[in-house]
């Protein structure tokens, strides 16, 4: 193996490093830009770098890794050439289902410049871990970049174990420096709301153990005594498998308006073993251990009838622009309506635009403290009687998300554009085109399905993709066969349209996949 100097693991001398590759990816985005033929290599690492007991409340979690193969769009650039490692060896039919979705370039030709790593391990702990722990793999893929100056790295969330990764590479990272992701935290994005003078809950941040918790929770309520809930969040969860309700108005004692400050974190106190956790199974005992170690915030359960829940996508490129990619009503569930199972796009016309507004507000904040890479900021819209709808900013998601994959998806196979302007996207064709995703279609009887079986019935039935832009395209097929979970995206010129593609399509898999 080739002899490098790679600096200690979270050590002065990696940062300096770090930093030095980091200056160059702006002078790589302009130049990729003014040339996008020019020979390029971008390598993917699609690692989920969360605490392991966050990984282990979702079901075929090791699968999802598959979601960020919308990253092979980028070999419509004939030039480009793409490494994507995974835990896994990718099975083939699902490489050779997305390069047959990509139009304007043959898929042979793709394939040709498209480079698979895997590390052959399964276990529950993230990817980058497990490519770090392999010195051989890291040369391989660092033998396989070929030119590092014209090079960047591509990741799902940026953590230490990115940057060491990027360092040990030689290569940028084309996403946010771990020292700043912080503010993408439960109490971070408070933080970053305030700067912005976006409206939020009100709630206290920074909280670093249950003691803290019970203090704030008490205060919350003295200064909002009309709540009647208050939601606690893990200061790194994601997806709403970290939140939690208590809900005040099973306190025995200890109302604000009846009660001192301290007679009500007695009662306060009393009440957190009853916590209801969003994640099935979960136990007071349990969250508090996460709580104690990770810290988080408490805030004011937002009423409201016919409230939504929002969101928007944005990114900060390496010149430090904000852009607006897109905006989606998302879908809830979990026990108290706080778990991400799926989204609409684009989001109700009756907020979209003034979303983007505060969002892109929340996104300079972000550029001016040195932020780069894909965010998204999620909001609750709660309709007025007499005005336009209230909008109240929940949280910065710094990293991609639940929505990244699907619209991605649908600039990989359409080639379209999204209109800031109104908030809609186009096809190449012209054509405006609306979806429905999830990543939480799963059923028992789905299990012992194999991923050609689907794709089989899906073109019997004649409601995959087709060339008129419309149809469903899956992902997670990974997960099919051994958890009955598959990932959707169901593609028309409405949402409605949408949704009642992606019905027909459960409603073929139910008929057809039920008892094999």
């Amino acid at each position: 193996m080739t002899s490098l100097f790679l600096p200690p693991a979270g050590s002065a001398d990696e940062r300096t490093q770090f930093a030095a590759l980091q200056a160059r990816l702006r002078e790589h985005f302009v130049r990729f830009a003014a040339d996008p033929t020019r020979p390029y290599t971008a390598v993917v690492i699609p690692s989920q770098s969360f605490d392991p007991a966050e990984l282990a409340k979702i079901s075929g979690v090791a699968h999802y890794e598959e979601r960020s193969l919308f990253n092979l769009m980028l070999l419509r650039h004939p030039r480009l050439r793409l490494i994507y490692v995974t835990s896994k060896r990718l099975n083939p039919l699902i490489i050779d289902y997305y390069l047959h979705q990509m139009r304007g370039v043959p898929p042979a030709h793709a394939r040709m410049r498209l480079t698979l790593f895997d590390c052959d391990d399964a276990a529950p702990i993230a990817l980058t871990s497990k490519i770090l722990a392999r010195p051989r793999l890291v040369q391989r893929i660092r033998d396989a970049i070929r030119d590092p100056e014209n090079a960047h790295m591509v990741c799902f969330n940026s953590t230490p174990l990115e940057r060491t990764l990027a360092v040990q590479l030689g290569i940028p990272l084309n996403s946010c420096d771990p020292e700043l992701t912080h503010l993408g935290s439960k109490t971070g994005s408070r933080n970053v709301f305030r700067a912005a003078g976006v409206e939020m809950a009100p709630g206290r941040e920074g909280l670093s153990d249950e003691h803290e918790l019970v203090s704030a929770v008490a205060e919350t309520w003295h200064e909002s005594p009309d709540t009647s809930r208050i939601v606690v969040k893990l200061d790194e969860s994601f997806s709403g498998e970290g939140n939690a309700i208590l809900d005040l108005r099973e306190l025995e004692s200890g109302h604000p308006r009846d009660s001192s400050v301290a007679d009500t974190e007695k009662a306060v106190a009393a009440a957190m073993p009853n916590l209801r956790f969003e994640a099935p199974g979960l136990t007071w005992g349990a969250y508090r251990e996460q709580f104690n170690r990770m810290g988080g915030i408490c805030e004011v359960w937002v009423e409201g009838e016919g409230k939504t829940s929002p969101s928007v996508q944005l990114r900060i490129n390496p010149v430090r622009e904000v852009q607006v990619i897109s905006t989606h009503d998302q879908l809830l569930g979990g026990p108290g309506g706080q778990v991400f199972l799926g989204a609409t796009f684009p989001a109700n016309g009756r907020y979209r635009l003034a979303m983007q507004d505060l969002s892109m507000r929340v996104g300079q904040v972000l550029a001016d403290k040195g932020v780069i890479g894909r965010f998204g900021v999620d909001f609750l819209a709660i309709p007025q009687a007499d005005g336009p709808d209230r909008l109240v900013a929940v949280e910065i998601n710094l990293r991609a998300g639940g929505t990244t994959h699907p619209f991605n998806t649908l600039k990989f196979i359409t080639g379209g554009q999204y209109d800031a302007k109104t908030g809609t996207y186009s096809t190449g064709g012209g054509r405006e085109r609306c979806y429905f995703t999830t990543d939480t279609l799963q059923s028992d009887d789905y299990k012992g399905t194999l991923p050609f079986d689907l794709m089989d019935l899906l073109v019997v039935h004649g409601v995959h993709f087709r060339y008129d832009d419309t149809g469903v395209v899956f992902h997670l097929l990974g997960c099919l066969s051994q958890f009955g979970k598959i990932g959707c995206l169901a593609i028309a010129p409405t949402v409605d349209e949408s949704l009642a593609i992606y019905d027909r399509t459960v409603a073929l898999m139910n008929e057809h996949l039920v008892n094999g």
